[in-house]
């Protein structure tokens, strides 16, 4: 039998696989782009300020209908994402995000959930720092591991460009993780949990 609850809260995610589609994307291109700014070319890239915004648009929609709904977000904002990457991205870096992107989230959608009864700050913090180390790990090895993309001097130490990327990618989704702590009390209060999956918070 039909749960008649379900059409309405599809169309309730219309909203969050919209917000992190756009994410996607724009890390997808962003990616691409080192961060000249500061003379951190050789460090980062314009999409390690982007991404970290899916842990946020996850852990708010996982917040609100649960882990089930979250994993359908993750679901379509992939299936979107990979589409349009491909087209405004390279092959390469579609596959390695959607890659990423599904082993990533999906894991903070299961962190979140086990840790939610918690302090309010546990379950996000938590769920992203471990999602971002995965995310980072995946997405620059299938990226860019053997790509040519040149090397550079870190305090002496010569490495892969896209491995001081990787590196310091994280430092920023993990800076942003903190950050992102501030935003999701904020809506918290306004994304209440629905009773039908979590009866008490």
């Amino acid at each position: 039998m039909t749960n008649p609850a379900e059409p309405l809260q599809t169309r309730r995610l219309i909203l969050p696989v919209a917000a992190m589609t756009l994410v996607i994307v724009a890390s997808n291109i962003l990616v691409q782009y080192p961060f000249a700014p500061f003379g951190l070319a050789d460090y980062l890239t314009w999409g390690a300020f982007t991404y970290p915004f899916a842990f946020l648009v996850t852990d708010l929609t996982n917040r609100r209908f649960g882990p089930g709904m979250a994993r359908k977000v993750v679901y379509v904002g992939f299936a979107a994402a990979v589409v349009l990457s491909i087209m405004l991205a390279t092959p390469r870096i579609a596959l390695a995000s959607g890659t990423a992107f599904l082993a990533a989230q999906l894991i903070d959608v299961a962190v979140f959930h086990r840790l939610r009864r918690h302090f309010w700050w546990t379950a996000p913090l938590i769920s992203s720092l471990i999602g971002s180390t995965i995310d980072t790990a995946l997405f620059f090895t299938l990226a860019f591991a053997g790509s040519g993309v040149g090397e550079a001097s870190y305090w002496g130490l010569v490495a892969p460009i896209w491995v001081g990327w990787a590196v310091f990618d994280y430092l920023v989704k993990a800076a942003h993780a903190v950050i992102m702590l501030g935003p999701f009390h904020l809506l918290r209060a306004r994304i209440a949990p629905g009773p039908e999956e979590y009866p008490a918070l």
